[in-house]
């Protein structure tokens, strides 16, 4: 994991809006073609319409690339209200995102005992959904 994501994931965890948890989470993701995109959380008072970090720099890649972005590296940065470094992972519904664009991409993220930690994508997801082929649609 190169030191440049998880500065640059830093930096955009400092960005983000958490007005009710103060958990300001940033995520930075390279893609395949070696673009560098950034993502924030973003909260509303109606949890379930709150937004990950992970999953809005995915956005910001498929928006800029296309529906062929492929995932190569995110890190993931939480910060508490006083800029502390909090220990976190990728959330259920961004592992199955991240798995998507880059089973074999890099992630890494700050583990509970405090230390960085780099896993492959689809070791966070190891039975992902997969959309069976149905035939006709």
């Amino acid at each position: 994991m190169s030191a440049d994501l998880r500065s640059a994931a830093e930096r955009v965890a400092r960005q983000a809006y958490a007005p009710h948890s103060g958990f300001h989470v940033g995520a930075a993701l390279r893609s395949a073609r070696g673009q560098i995109y950034l993502g924030c959380n973003v909260e509303n008072a109606a949890y379930p319409v709150s937004s990950c970090a992970e999953r809005g720099a995915i956005s910001a890649a498929v928006a800029a690339e296309g529906k062929d972005f492929k995932l190569h590296a995110i890190a993931v940065v939480a910060l508490n209200a006083q800029g502390d470094s909090l220990p976190v992972t990728p959330c259920g519904a961004c592992r199955q995102i991240l798995v998507e664009f880059g089973a074999d991409a890099e992630a890494g993220f700050s583990a509970p005992d405090g230390h960085w930690q780099t896993v492959r994508v689809g070791d966070l997801l190891p039975f992902r959904f997969i959309l069976p082929d149905i035939g006709s649609r």
